[in-house]
């Protein structure tokens, strides 16, 4: 029924499109937006249309007598515009160019080249504005360079500028070519009618679609034996309560921000929410949905009754002071306290947001709400003494698979094993597997990855602490060890290895890494983020019988230390850590253990690379399915 479908493709980025088309039409040699769009003309004679055509905005009706003699410099008589001056005249622009070109760099990433009114004017990409403020020609011949400057320095600082530009920043740092929906090919028209309903529902939420497609995948034998299950899953797919709101707040110079507030609060039929909150500029409505529905199929599958929920803000706490972070966590938390609380929904941490800024929003929640109970997991790490809270999530996926590597008869000591990701997660998993005499040889960020074939060690993840607390690159890691090599643009899946943990970020794993990967000869794929491979990802290990763990099972640890937390506070109960990694190994071994038995009652071998994969939605959704039928419809 369904098919690689281009015409159900989606394009969230058809304006920057536009504008580029736009600027190839005036032969400018463009690059992606947010990388540098070079204002020189391109091959050929140069355009007549800067030359001859006004740059000055079009005066309105009531400005038009002030300005109806208004002329163009090059249509006044001069007699220095001779025949020589005209043949020189392209090399000199050309010039000026290049010698302020430096001194341009911040413009070159903004402007564009449009028609208005039949007339070629300079845009402003961030804005779509053009005018006084947003004017520059490129061969400089529009007034004095103090002038230019003055203006376009106003333009860059002015705060409707400055959110554009984060705003454009945050949705896509390179323009993506009309990329389709990868949409499965299902075997039963009840849950092709489930997807194609997301579909016409949700186009424009790509992350949302894709995990909706993974989990009706899964589900397709579930409910082939019953179609009762169909009306359920509907509206399941549909969260409970989203709540989107704005987050004002002041910087340490006085200026003022908006950013955009999330809270999806997925299911709670199973139990009160639990989920995470996180702060990161690509943060958006469909990637809350995604998140709040994972979570929501993570905490059902856990031995805990609770619901799924997830959020956050387009905020960058990079590069922010703590007075600011402060600001914008008291600013959140202004709105979100109304919808928390022990019974209600309780946060976590996720991609941003560590003990630091939970510790910011549950101060303010405790000052909104004027109550202590019901802590958000993680904050009271320190206060409390609570054990292993922060490790419980990256011990967890190393937990996991040794339950599945045992069940090969086999252990993780001495495997070689690559990690993605530099964060909490990633870290922990990095030293859970140094503790379990595993050789763990990669940690990657944003611009790359380092590959150590000694294989890191307690010294050394030390070091690369050291380096992520200071935010420096990991490339001063290779200063220190000769024998380590830090490789730009690259991710770590073409290194040799046996087990890989994708910790990062969700479809961090494309069908090319996948290829990598088993041509690397990884054997198990143990997920420590949400969602990190692409649906043709997980069709390449399917066919290569590569073992996955699913996040929502792998990553059950986090949910199983924010509860045990929760009940150790609630009845003032004082654990060690020995303790507390004991019951986080226990809730792990049910995770996989249920998972296991559902995979195997809908006809799934363990064997097969499909049984948990399958086998964790499978046991998820029955019991979302069953709380809602007893409770239902509502």
């Amino acid at each position: 029924m369904f098919g690689p479908a281009g015409g159900l493709g989606m394009n969230p980025s058809m304006d920057d499109m536009n504008l580029l088309q736009q600027a190839q039409r005036h032969q400018l040699v463009v690059s992606n937006l947010g990388e540098e769009i070079d204002l020189e003309i391109g091959p050929g004679e140069d355009d007549a249309a800067f030359a001859n055509s006004s740059l000055i905005r079009e005066p309105s009706a009531g400005e038009h007598d002030e300005t109806k003699h208004m002329v163009l410099v090059s249509d006044l008589p001069s007699e220095d515009q001779d025949t020589s001056k005209g043949q020189t005249s392209a090399k000199r622009k050309k010039k000026v160019v290049k010698r302020w070109r430096e001194e341009w760099a911040d413009t070159y990433k903004w402007a564009y080249v449009d028609m208005k009114d039949g007339t070629a004017r300079i845009f402003c990409s961030v804005c779509r504005e053009y005018g006084r403020k947003h004017r520059r020609n490129p061969y400089g011949n529009e007034g004095s360079r103090n002038m230019q400057m003055s203006a376009l320095e106003e333009h860059n600082n002015s705060l409707l500028h400055k959110e554009a530009l984060r705003l454009q920043t945050a949705s896509k740092d390179k323009i993506v070519v009309d990329k389709p929906i990868y949409v499965k090919t299902l075997m039963s028209k009840s849950a092709g009618s489930i997807v194609e309903g997301a579909l016409k529902r949700d186009p424009n939420e790509i992350e949302f679609i894709q995990s909706v497609q993974e989990c009706v995948h899964a589900l397709e034998r579930v409910i082939a034996k019953n179609s009762h299950y169909v009306n359920i899953m509907e509206r399941l797919l549909e969260p409970e309560r989203m709540i989107v709101f704005r987050v004002p707040w002041i910087d340490d110079r006085g200026e003022t921000h908006v950013n955009r507030g999330f809270r999806v609060q997925f299911n709670q039929a199973p139990g009160p929410c639990r989920g995470g909150i996180r702060f990161h500029p690509s943060m958006n409505l469909s990637i809350a949905k995604f998140l709040g529905f994972q979570q929501t199929l993570k905490n059902a599958l856990s031995p805990y009754k609770l619901g799924g929920a997830s959020g956050g803000s387009d905020f960058d706490p990079k590069g922010r002071s703590d007075n600011e972070i402060m600001r914008f966590c008291q600013s959140f938390m202004n709105e979100m306290y109304r919808y928390m609380g022990p019974d209600k929904d309780l946060p976590s941490e996720e991609v941003g947001v560590g003990t630091r800024e939970m510790g910011y929003l549950f101060g303010q929640y405790r000052r909104l709400a004027g109550q202590f109970q019901g802590s958000f997991t993680g904050p009271r790490i320190y206060w409390a003494a609570s054990s292993l809270r922060t490790e419980a999530s990256g011990y967890g996926v190393v937990y996991f698979a040794r339950l599945m590597l045992a069940d090969m008869n086999k252990e993780i000591k001495g495997l070689r094993c690559v990690v993605s990701g530099c964060g909490k997660i990633a870290m922990h998993v990095v030293e859970k597997l140094i503790a379990c005499g595993a050789h763990p040889v990669t940690v990657s960020d944003s611009k790359g990855y380092l590959v150590d074939d000694d294989g890191f060690d307690y010294m050394k993840l030390a070091f690369l602490r050291e380096i992520k607390s200071q935010q420096r690159s990991l490339r001063d890691y290779s200063k220190t060890y000769a024998r380590a090599k830090y490789f730009d643009e690259v991710k770590p899946w073409n290194e040799r290895c046996d087990v890989a943990f994708p910790c990062a970020s969700q479809n961090e794993v494309d069908q090319a890494d996948a290829i990598n990967l088993v041509n690397a000869g990884c054997r198990l794929l143990v997920e420590g983020s949400n969602m990190p491979c692409t649906a043709e990802a997980v069709d390449v290990f399917r066919k290569a019988n590569v073992l996955i763990a699913p996040a929502i099972a792998a990553g059950a640890g986090g949910v199983a230390a924010g509860e045990i937390e929760v009940l150790r506070e609630s009845n003032s109960m004082q654990w060690s850590a020995e303790d507390f990694e004991s019951r986080l190994q226990e809730a792990l071994k049910q995770t996989y253990e249920k998972a296991l038995k559902a995979a195997n009652d809908f006809g799934y071998q363990k064997e097969s690379p499909e049984a948990l994969l399958h086998g964790a939605t499978i046991a998820a959704f029955l019991n979302i399915a069953q709380a809602m039928a007893d409770q239902g419809c509502v």
